[in-house]
């Protein structure tokens, strides 16, 4: 029967053999090599030897291909091709009309066709457990095939290759912060050196970890509460104890408008910093999200827009002549109050009024109104200034252009004279007799030839005024000689001045008393007179 027949067949051929007893007389069968180990595919030279010591019958049963490549009186040599799996060959031989077998077990190794490990989490939170699976597919002999799991060119761990195709092989590892941005692999290990071979392997394509660690808070949101409309307001959300921060994703919006954010890294931090504009009143959400590994942290704040104008400041006219009522008058909007400097305590409201009779002193006075508004809690300010021009006729006075200067010859001095006036007026000062001009601001130093009386004129399309201005320039002599007999003679004046003012304040007081001691004569006489007349 020939073992080449159908599996079933096979099976039955080697139950029979199985029961085969050596011949008579020790005749038997053997077969070379008693264990072999090829590569898939590969050829072996199997012999079979014959030990009967009479003509018999004996070859190699197989379901593979063969070939008798040689032969001699008790042995024959055949070639298998192409092997494929593992299988069991028999040698048989007819000696004395038994049959006798010889068994051989061929083992065909092979690698591998392809190893990989599975994908990744696009992110592994650090210090929670990642499963990871290798897969190979084929390679035998499996009890010889065994999987590394590498982080690196570090063993993580190593564990058989069991059935199934592909065959997957499972590992557990914990994640590190560390760990990101490190490389993992799956290599293969076909153990043969039992077999008198070597140790094959090969590694898979390595796959990056990317590990994250992202804090349970909420980002930090600064915000202004309330903004103006249209204007522009700084708006800062950071987050710390982010890992690797350089990959998060930070985003602002308000309302539905995504912010152009300016987004800096420092150590675990992050900042993201943006610009507010809006134009519509009301209240506005605004979001800060920091996403890191596909998962996201969020804070919301809410900002109230609002329009507040400046208050209208009016001054009814702008521009008065000296002694002419000016109105002046603050206005802001609804639900807003204003106040109104120089007016005294009013009810608080939108408008505020003062009434005034200008004067010189009025002049470039400015008038300042405040508004306030409360808006989602808090105050605020508005502010409006206007400046009152009052329109006066010239004036000399003795504080902006002295009457009369005595200096020392040779000193260094200031003169001043100043005219004021609204509009300017026009100064002008020459000296009586020659018509010289008054030498007004520095005289360093100071010469005699300046001495003089001169006549000052302020003119303006207001009116005009003079005054006399004296100058004395002390040639060689000091000064204290000139002060001192005059304030003598001042204090002696004044000393007759208060005499003579005593004098006369005792004289009318006894001319009041004797006014009045003869009314009183007067009086006397007439009551007598009163009485001695007969009724």
């Amino acid at each position: 029967m020939a073992l080449g027949a159908a599996p079933a067949a096979q099976l039955a051929l080697l139950a029979l053999l199985g029961t085969l007893l050596p011949g008579p007389g020790g005749a038997g069968i053997s077969i070379h090599p008693s264990n072999a180990i090829i590569p898939r595919g590969d050829s072996l030279t199997v012999n079979c030897s014959n030990s009967c010591d009479q003509k018999s019958t004996f070859g190699l049963e197989t379901v593979l291909i063969k070939e008798e490549v040689g032969r001699g009186d008790n042995w024959k040599v055949f070639q298998l091709r192409d092997v494929q799996e593992d299988i069991e060959l028999f040698c048989y031989s007819n000696c004395h009309k038994e049959q006798t077998i010889a068994s051989m077990n061929l083992t065909v190794y092979w690698f591998p066709e392809h190893v990989e490990l599975a994908p990744l989490p696009l992110w592994q939170p650090v210090g929670e457990e990642l499963n990871l699976s290798c897969l190979v597919s084929g390679g035998a002999p499996r009890a010889h095939l065994s999987v590394v799991l590498l982080r690196g060119e570090e063993e993580l761990g190593r564990q058989p290759v069991g059935k199934g195709e592909p065959a997957k092989v499972m590992f557990t590892v914990q994640s590190r912060r560390e760990d990101h941005g490190t490389n993992f692999s799956c290599r293969w290990e076909l153990d043969l050196r039992s077999q008198g071979l070597e140790l094959f392997q090969n590694t898979s394509a390595p796959r990056k970890l990317q590990t994250y660690v992202l804090p349970s808070i909420d980002p930090h949101l600064e915000v202004p509460p309330i903004v103006e409309v249209g204007s522009r307001w700084p708006v800062n959300c950071t987050l710390d104890g982010l890992f690797p921060a350089s990959d998060a994703k930070v985003y602002l919006v308000l309302g539905d408008q995504k912010l152009e954010s300016n987004i800096t890294y420092d150590g675990d931090s992050v900042l993201a910093k943006a610009w507010m504009e809006e134009n519509e009143e009301g209240t506005h959400s605004l979001k800060c999200s920091v996403t890191l590994g596909e998962v996201s942290r969020r804070t919301q704040e809410n900002v109230t827009v609002y329009s507040f104008p400046l208050p209208t400041l009016t001054l009814s006219p702008p521009e008065v002549s000296e002694w002419t009522t000016v109105t002046v008058e603050c206005v802001t909007r609804d639900g807003a109050v204003v106040k109104l400097n120089g007016t005294s305590a009013v009810p608080p409201g939108p408008r505020a009024q003062l009434k005034l009779n200008a004067s010189a002193s009025d002049h470039r006075s400015n008038f300042s109104c405040s508004a306030a508004l409360e808006i989602a809690g808090q105050v605020v300010h508005k502010h409006q200034t206007l400046e009152l021009h009052v329109l006066y006729g010239p004036r000399l006075d003795q504080r902006d252009c002295p009457g009369n200067w005595t200096w020392q010859e040779g000193s260094e001095q200031t003169l001043k004279c100043e005219a004021q006036g609204n509009p300017i007026p026009k100064l002008n000062c020459s000296r009586k007799g020659d018509g010289a001009s008054l030498p007004i601001g520095d005289l360093r130093p100071v010469r005699p030839e300046v001495a003089g009386t001169y006549l000052c004129r302020a003119t303006s399309a207001r009116g005009r005024v003079t005054r006399e201005v004296v100058l004395n320039v002390l040639h060689g002599q000091n000064i204290l000689d000139i002060v001192i007999p005059v304030v003598a003679v001042t204090l002696i004046l004044g000393a007759l001045g208060t005499a003579g003012y005593v004098y006369n304040y005792q004289r009318k007081i006894q001319k009041y008393e004797l006014q009045k001691a003869r009314k009183a004569q007067e009086e006397a006489a007439l009551k007598l007179n009163a009485q001695s007349t007969p009724p």
